[in-house]
């Protein structure tokens, strides 16, 4: 059995990656076009790296591995990824 999956705000450490809230921004799925806000996005974290996937449909959203020099960045799965600035 599955662990049950967090919610997006288990991204934070993608704040590192961007100068903005990336948890608050709007996320629209590249498979259902599912728009929401990154932090309601369902995290996995018992992998090797962070896995977001679609709170509705299921599909991988972004994937983040780390190791001591470099972080890999996947959001393949988002079709675009929305900021509020300002």
């Amino acid at each position: 059995m599955d662990p049950a999956p967090l919610d997006g705000n288990a991204a934070g450490d993608l704040g590192e990656l961007f100068a903005l809230d990336v948890t608050a921004a709007v996320s629209t799925c590249a498979t259902c076009h599912d728009a929401r806000r990154v932090a309601e996005l369902r995290a996995y974290v018992q992998a090797p790296g962070l896995v977001l996937r679609c709170a509705s449909c299921g599909a991988v959203q972004v994937r983040v591995v780390r190791s001591a020099t470099r972080t890999w960045l996947d959001l393949s799965g988002v079709t675009v990824l929305e900021f509020t600035t300002g």
